[in-house]
């Protein structure tokens, strides 16, 4: 039973091997391609609160993108948070100096709505302020370090008329701690899954969508009017409509953050719960895979560990549990190939979690799953929200304003 269990671990341990190596292959081959040269006007939205990392530096990179024509309206929900302070201050003494910037910039603040999330609701109101010549709608998120050509990069999928949504994602970099390790190394094993190909999510802290589909899809009216997730919910609403979301490897945004492995534990179950509600299938898949993977190895362990068991028969458990480690590792090296590639960094400043903490992520990926099946309230920034369905949430209470 094992034996056969255990082939086709090896087996599915070598497919996701190889699709990492498709992976990197891709972003080599988008990196080699030149500059696409579509640029119509276009409109990048900014939901802000206080207390991203590299908050103002992301602001400088956000306002001086190289592309010919476009606007940046950051969000806030209200004055009372850090961030506008931060925003009016920076957008003032870009007036008052006469800096040269690529952009034109303005501040909202969105107010606090209890029938959507936080971020949404800011999003709403953005988009009720960008200009009406704006053919492109671009959503960001401010904890994200765009390069000086993310905007050109992400647009110019949309010159193709098969194309509804362009997208990136984020991708962590490793940091001091272990538990910033520890999200670098998670986080980026679902990247990879992004790839060419027709399955791909939209990720909301990086994607374009022409202004006449986003109206036409009914994005604002529809599927934003109760959620907490805008990527997700956009997605649905390109799928519904046969639509197709295009990766962007390009737009792949570096993003760090230090925090208690009790703070990254609760990011990554949030993260699971959002999908069990909103992507439900995608949830599942991943549960499935996981429950197998680590079930295998567990099982093939306890094989190891049992008395009674013919040498050969160990010899075998240990040959299949090794090549799956082993294949698990490399894909997690190939991670680490890609964020030099990509971001400039080296493997003795940290890069080496991708792949030795990979057996770790499976285990805590797999927790992360489990406790999905039974959990409906997330906390986000501050504000507490039951996820009563995808199209109705809930805002059972708030810690900060």
């Amino acid at each position: 039973m094992f034996l056969a269990l255990g082939v086709l671990l090896l087996l599915q341990s070598a497919w996701s091997f190889i699709d990492g190596i498709r992976f990197l292959r891709l972003v080599r081959r988008k990196r080699s391609c030149p500059e696409g040269t579509h640029t119509p006007p276009a409109a990048v939205v900014i939901p802000c609160k206080a207390g991203d990392p590299g908050f103002d530096d992301n602001l400088d990179r956000f306002l001086n993108q190289d592309y010919p024509n476009y606007q940046v309206v950051f969000t806030v929900a209200t004055e009372v948070d850090p961030a506008y302070r931060q925003i009016r201050e920076r957008l003032e003494s870009r007036a008052v100096s006469g800096m040269i910037c690529n952009s034109r910039a303005s501040l909202v603040v969105a107010g606090i709505a209890e029938e959507r999330g936080e971020k949404v609701n800011n999003l709403l109101r953005g988009v009720e302020r960008v200009d009406q010549t704006a053919e492109v709608l671009v959503f960001a998120d401010i904890d994200a370090s765009p390069s000086s050509n993310w905007l050109r990069s992400l647009v110019a999928p949309l010159a193709s008329s098969q194309v509804t949504v362009s997208t990136g994602f984020r991708w962590y970099l490793p940091g001091k701690g272990f538990a910033s390790r520890l999200r670098a190394a998670w986080d980026t094993s679902i990247a990879t899954f992004m790839g060419d190909h027709n399955h791909n999510p939209a990720w909301g802290g990086s994607m374009a969508i022409r202004a006449a589909d986003f109206h036409r899809l009914h994005i604002a009216e529809r599927h934003w009017a109760s959620t907490v997730s805008d990527d997700f919910s956009l997605s649905r609403a390109v799928r519904e409509a046969r639509g197709t979301i295009r990766f962007e490897p390009r737009c792949l945004v570096a993003s760090r953050e230090e925090s208690s492995l009790w703070e990254f534990l609760r990011w990554a179950a949030r993260q699971m719960i959002i999908t069990r509600v909103y992507a439900p299938v995608l949830w599942r898949m991943g549960l499935a895979v996981s429950l197998f993977y680590c079930g295998t190895v567990v099982w093939g362990l306890a094989l190891l560990g049992t008395p009674g068991v013919p040498a050969h028969q160990r010899l075998v458990v240990a040959i299949l549990l090794s090549a799956a480690i082993l294949l698990n590792g490399g894909k997690g090296y190939i991670r680490a190939l890609v964020t030099r590639e990509l971001f400039g960094r080296k493997t003795d400043r940290g890069d080496s979690c991708y792949w030795l903490l990979s057996p770790l992520v499976s285990g805590v990926m797999l927790v992360n799953l489990v406790m999905a099946a039974f959990a409906r309230r997330i906390e986000w920034r501050g504000t507490e929200y039951e996820l009563v369905s995808p199209d109705r949430v809930r805002v059972v209470g708030r810690t900060s304003p």
